[in-house]
C-alpha cells in the first residue's frame, strides 16, 4: 500500500518533536538517584577537579581520630608498664635521740648532709626494700618545722630517764595531733628504753592500748617484746659521744695486736668492775691488757679520750664488757666494730627486764653472736691463758669472722626493720 507523502512528512515531524521533548525532559527535569556504591570511585579514574565542600572537615576529623587512637594506645602501654613496676612507699624518720644515728648510718647505711656531726640540721634519703626513707635530725628539727610530705612516720626517742621521757612525751603529743588531723596515718617509735625496762609511760600511746603508735622498737630485754607490734632493737655504739662508723679493712683484720685485752671505763663502788680490775692485778695480767679506770662517768668524750679508746679497741684481741646498769652496753658494739671479741659478763641486772634461758642479751644471742660469755670475772685468767696459746692465723681468722658477723647482724636488722614497716603500714595499700 502506498503511503501518501503528506502523511509520511507529518509522521517524521511528529517523531522529531517527540524525541526533542524527551531529551529536554531528561536534561532539565530528571533527578536520578546516585547510590553509595556509585559514590566510591577509583582514585585513578575519579575526576581530579571535583570539589567536595566537606573535604577539609573530613580530614580534620580523621586526624583527630588517629591522634586519640594513638594516645589511648600509649595510655594502655603505660598502664601495662606501671602494673609490672613495683610500687614504692615513703616513710619519714625524725631522729630526736642519738640512737637515731645508729639506725640511719650504721643499720640503714644512709648518709647525711651536711657531714658535720654538730650541725643544727642534718638530713638524708635512701631506698630500702619497697620503702623510700627520708631522715631529719639535729637541734633545729623542732615541732611544726619539719617538712612532712608523706603520711608514714618513724619517731626516734630517748626514754632512759625522766627528763628524756618528758621531752619525748611532747613529741608524741605533737605526732598525736598530726594523726588526729589525718596528716599522718602510720606511726612507729624507735625507743632507747629505760635500763631497768621501766617503760610504762609510753604504754598508753600504743595502738593495742587505744593509742596511735602502730609499732614499737625498744632497746633492752623488755618483757613487752612479742615480735608483732613490739620488737627488740640493738643499743648500738655511742653515737652521742661521736663514735664513728668503722669500715673493715685488711689492716684491721691482719695486724699484730700487742695486747690481749682492754677495759677503759667507769668503775662503780661494790660493782663487778672492781672485781675485774682486782683479778687482773692479782694475777699479773694487767700488763697484758690496756686498762684505764675512772670513778665518775663522763657523758662526753674529748678528742684525745676518744682516740685512746679507739686505739685500745684496735690493739686488743679481747674487749672486757662488765655489766653496768644493764648487761647490754655500747662497748659490746664498739668492740665488734674493731674486730675485738667482746668478753661479756652474762648476768641479769636489777629491774623488770625479761628473764629466762636466753636473757639477758637475747637479741644478740638469737643472732648467734660469737662472743665469750662468762658469769664471773674469776674465769678471766683461764681465758687469757688460751689466748696466749692461739696462733696469729687463728686470731686473724676469728677477727674476720667477728667482723663478718657484725656486718651480717646489721644487715639483718635493716631487712627486718623494713619488712616490719612494710607489713604494718602498707600491706593493704
Amino acid at each position: 500500500m502506498k503511503i501518501p507523502k503528506r502523511k509520511l512528512f507529518l509522521l517524521i515531524i511528529f517523531a522529531y518533536v517527540a524525541f526533542s521533548l524527551y531529551a529536554a525532559y531528561n536534561v532539565f527535569f530528571s533527578t536520578k538517584a546516585i547510590s553509595r556504591v556509585h559514590r566510591v570511585v577509583n582514585k585513578d579514574t575519579a575526576p581530579q577537579d571535583e570539589w567536595n565542600p566537606w573535604e577539609n572537615e573530613q580530614v580534620d576529623y580523621n586526624s583527630a581520630l588517629n591522634r586519640n587512637r594513638e594516645a589511648f594506645k600509649q595510655y594502655l602501654d603505660k598502664n601495662k608498664i606501671n602494673k609490672n613496676k613495683p610500687k614504692r612507699y615513703k616513710v619519714q624518720v625524725w631522729g630526736k635521740a642519738a640512737i637515731g644515728l645508729y639506725l640511719w648510718e650504721h643499720v640503714l647505711e644512709g648518709s647525711l648532709n651536711p657531714t658535720d656531726k654538730i650541725a643544727q640540721w642534718r638530713e638524708g634519703e635512701l631506698q630500702c626494700g619497697k620503702v623510700d626513707y627520708s631522715f631529719y635530725t639535729g637541734p633545729a628539727v623542732v615541732q611544726g618545722h619539719v617538712p612532712l610530705d608523706m603520711n608514714s612516720l618513724v619517731l626516734v626517742l630517748n626514754g632512759r630517764e625522766q627528763q628524756k621521757v618528758s621531752y619525748s612525751t611532747r613529741w608524741l603529743e605533737h605526732v598525736q595531733a598530726l594523726v588526729h588531723s589525718r596528716t599522718v596515718s602510720h606511726v612507729a617509735v624507735v625507743l632507747l628504753g629505760n635500763e631497768q625496762c621501766n617503760n610504762d609511760w609510753i604504754g598508753p600511746y600504743l595502738k593495742r592500748n587505744g593509742g596511735f603508735v602502730d609499732l614499737l622498737f625498744v632497746v633492752y630485754d623488755s618483757p613487752w617484746v612479742n615480735d608483732k607490734d613490739v620488737f627488740q632493737w640493738p643499743l648500738g655504739v655511742a653515737t652521742y659521744r661521736q663514735f664513728p662508723l668503722v669500715r673493715p679493712n685488711a689492716q684491721l683484720i691482719t695486724s699484730n695486736r700487742p695486747y690481749s685485752c682492754n677495759f677503759l671505763g667507769t668503775v662503780y663502788k661494790n660493782s663487778s668492775r672492781e672485781t675485774l680490775l682486782q683479778v687482773l692485778s692479782e694475777s699479773g695480767l694487767d700488763k697484758e691488757c690496756i686498762t684505764s679506770a675512772r670513778e665518775k662517768w663522763l657523758p662526753q668524750e674529748t678528742t684525745d679520750s676518744l682516740q685512746r679508746y679507739q686505739a685500745a679497741l684496735a690493739q686488743s684481741e679481747l674487749t672486757l664488757c662488765p655489766v653496768g646498769f644493764n648487761t647490754e652496753c655500747y662497748r659490746i658494739y664498739e668492740a665488734c666494730s674493731y674486730g675485738s671479741v667482746p668478753v661479756v659478763e652474762d648476768v641479769q641486772t636489777p629491774g623488770t627486764c625479761a628473764s629466762g634461758s636466753t636473757a639477758p642479751l637475747r637479741l644478740l644471742k638469737a643472732a648467734g653472736a660469737p662472743f665469750i660469755f662468762i658469769s664471773d670475772w674469776k674465769e678471766l685468767p683461764s681465758i687469757l691463758e688460751r689466748e696466749r696459746a692461739m696462733s696469729q692465723e687463728q686470731k686473724v681468722d676469728r677477727r674476720r669472722r667477728l667482723l663478718e658477723w657484725y656486718g651480717s647482724f646489721r644487715q639483718q636488722m635493716k631487712e627486718r626493720f623494713t619488712e616490719v614497716i612494710e607489713d604494718a603500714f602498707f600491706k593493704n595499700a
